[in-house]
């Protein structure tokens, strides 16, 4: 265990500490710019404490940057001294970053044997100097610190890869290949300076190998063999990332490593990664930031050692925000068992890998996917039919689970049809009711019929229930109809009124027949907010499904051709089943009922139904379909509308564009969209000119 003893020891009583973390010029006992913040004046100086014989920081400018040099690397560190695992952090990161050797039990003169044999000194990170353990050479022990910023002056020889520098990278999977591809040289000689001038160097051997990681900074010299492992050439700049530059302009995954190997390793096995100084260096927030926009899944993967598992937490809590995850390899701790270039050197293989991530995935998405598992279909388990409630000759408009819109303008006979609606959902067996041209599937086990009204007087919606119950033939209404009144309530109160009294009667009677919202506009403040609009039919949609029932919902404005208008017209268009249109024919005391959507099919095949008032019946009565001609005049003249509307936008179309502009259009599916073509043609809205459509002559 590292002592703050031997620091002290092997550091000059704390001077080499400060030497190494403060990057600029500077005496002792001499003021200078504090270099750890934007210090305007020079009053921070480095002394000897004669009381507690070290060195120590004192910062007239700003007293949080006065201490020792423990205090002050865990400043540098993000660390706390009164804290006891970082203190320890604090020692082992000191140890480890000047090569004091003291928790590998180096003796203290054989440190000082090595660094003079071999010229070199720990500098700080950033400045030559690795998380591992690596040194870069210097001078004389009375040197001064140089900016980091200054570059390095050096020389490399390339060389060829060796057979047995290949062997080296391809036990990790690495090829010739990727070894290009980012950058990496064998070097035969590497020559540079100390900051204090003297030229010294390395040269490869059979037994000692020297690769470079080349970059527009500089060069980082890798000597895996060497006990001197790492030294830089030139300068690493602000932010040194290893392997930013090779990956794509977006991706699924990028791994946040601890070195450049590990980079490596994981391109040749297919995945994206870069790596920073080292492990204990900070992530810049600015990378990661622009990173995040690009990748969908930013992981942290470090040795899982202590200094590994330490490091990447601390990350990940720093990076909170930008949703930084951590993969943590099942490996030992061990020298040669740490990391994920050990975990593929190991024998183990990307499927393998890949299972790693997604059980890291299991544990951070477990709910949402336990959630959707009951919703995945099961093909060899087809789901319960649902059945029709409301059908139009042999085409269903209104099942269980979906969304019946009806709409038309004022006096068009809207809530008198729903009605009818209703009298059918009330029968508990099949009759001849006159229900205005559908069928309504009988209510056979006695559920709930449930009719909220929003606009009309208590008074009015009374004599409607009146005839509701006539047409249906009951003198009484039936325990499982309810009709409400809801014009009394607010806005606000109208929707949880809704939601609450389904969920009661859905227990009282065994389910829910049918439902009718009259006025569903009514239950938000504007049909014109969008944010609104998607919030309300996505919540009758999610009730429907829930209680596996039909919702008719009434909407009283008038549409525009095939489409409705509004949010709340767009939303009730993308889900409803089917969307009925009530309209007052020529003849102002007929009105008619045109399918406007239907879910499969063409709502233009749909046959145009017609209803009058009866005033000897007392109700609206069915007078039957509209002639074939008229359903036909009714499809050219909306087509006719549609394609003005589409020829407004631009001069011609390719088939493809406009057989989709069709389909999105009128929300028809492609077999249908291509059968207007063909019509569209035939009554020359449409005409062909070479390889275009352009407007025809024959407009309606």
């Amino acid at each position: 265990m590292v002592r703050k003893e031997e620091i002290l020891a092997r550091t000059s009583n704390g001077l080499d500490v400060f030497r190494h973390y403060l990057p600029v010029k500077w005496r002792v006992g001499r003021n200078f710019l504090n270099p750890l913040y934007e210090d305007s004046k020079a009053s921070c100086n480095v002394y000897y404490d004669r009381r507690s014989g070290t060195y120590r920081m004192k910062d007239f400018g700003n007293g949080d940057f006065s201490g020792d040099c423990f205090f002050i690397v865990a400043k540098i560190k993000g660390l706390d001294c009164k804290n006891a695992a970082d203190f320890v952090e604090i020692l082992e990161t000191i140890d480890r970053e000047l090569c004091l050797g003291i928790s590998e039990d180096v003796p203290p003169e054989t440190v000082r044997e090595r660094q003079a044999a071999m010229r070199v000194v720990p500098l700080a990170e950033g400045n030559g100097m690795n998380g591992d353990g690596t040194a870069e050479p210097t001078g004389t022990e009375e040197r001064t610190a140089e900016p980091e910023h200054k570059p390095r002056p050096y020389r490399t020889v390339q060389q060829p890869f060796t057979e047995k520098e290949l062997e080296y990278w391809a036990g990790y999977g690495i090829t010739e290949a990727v070894l290009n591809r980012y950058g990496v040289q064998s070097l035969k000689e590497y020559r540079s300076e100390t900051k204090d001038g003297k030229a010294f160097g390395f040269t490869s051997t059979a037994i000692e190998s020297m690769f470079g990681y080349v970059g527009k900074w500089g060069v980082k010299v890798y000597r895996p063999k060497s006990e001197v492992r790492f030294v830089y050439g030139g300068h690493t700049g602000d932010n040194y990332c290893f392997g930013l530059e090779e990956l794509p302009p977006k991706g699924d995954t990028l791994f946040l490593t601890g070195g450049e190997k590990d980079v490596l390793t994981l391109a040749a096995h297919g995945f994206h990664a870069i790596c920073f100084n080292s492990e204990t260096s900070v992530i810049p927030a600015n990378i990661i930031r622009k990173l995040v926009y690009r990748f969908k899944h930013i992981v942290l993967l470090y040795d899982v050692d202590k200094i590994g598992l330490e490091s990447s937490e601390k990350h990940r809590q720093q990076l909170t925000e930008y949703g930084v995850k951590r993969l943590v390899l099942p490996l030992t701790g061990e020298k040669t068992d740490k990391d994920v270039s050990d975990y593929f050197k190991a024998g183990r293989t990307r499927d393998e890998f890949v299972k790693l991530f997604l059980k890291m995935l299991d544990s951070l998405y477990g709910d949402t996917m336990a959630v959707l598992k009951s919703c995945e279909i099961d093909y060899d388990h087809p789901p319960q039919q649902a059945v029709a409630i409301v059908t139009a000759g042999d085409v269903p408009l209104g099942s269980e689970e979906n969304i019946l819109c009806i709409t038309g303008g004022e006096g068009t006979g809207k809530s008198n049809y729903t009605a009818a609606l209703v009298a059918g959902a009330i029968q508990e067996r099949e009759t001849d009711a006159d229900l205005l041209g559908v069928r309504v599937e009988p209510n056979r086990k006695g559920r709930a019929v449930l009719l909220y009204d929003t606009e009309q007087s208590e008074q009015q919606l009374y004599k409607n229930t009146g005839r509701m119950l006539r047409r249906a033939g009951r003198e009484k209404m039936p325990p499982y109809l309810h009709v409400y009144c809801l014009t009394g309530m607010s806005r606000s109160e109208r929707l949880m009124a809704i939601m609450q009294s389904m969920d009661k009667y859905h227990y009282l009677h065994g389910g829910i027949h049918l439902v009718v919202i009259d006025g569903v506009a009514d239950l938000i403040r504007c049909a014109n907010d969008e944010g609104e609009s998607v919030a309300l039919i996505d919540e009758i949609y999610r009730l429907a499904g829930i209680y596996r029932t039909c919702i008719a919902a009434v909407v009283h404005f008038v549409p525009n051709g095939l489409k409705l208008r509004g949010h709340l017209g767009s939303e009730l268009q993308r889900k409803s089943a089917a969307i009925l249109s009530i309209e007052k024919d020529e003849n102002p005391e007929i009105s008619v009922v045109k399918a406007l959507k239907v879910r499969d099919g063409s709502p233009l095949d749909i046959p145009i139904m017609q209803f009058r008032w009866d005033k000897q019946m007392g109700m609206p009565v069915y007078v039957g379909e509209k002639p074939r001609a008229e359903k036909e005049k009714r499809k050219e003249k909306e087509l006719a509308e549609m394609a003005r509307e589409a020829f407004t936008r631009q001069e011609k179309y390719g088939y493809i564009e406009l057989c989709e502009l069709i389909q999105e259009m009128l929300e028809v599916k492609e077999r249908t969209a291509k059968g207007y073509i063909r019509y569209m043609r035939e009554k020359e809205i449409v005409e062909k000119e070479g390889d275009y459509y352009v407007h025809g002559q024959g407009r309606v």
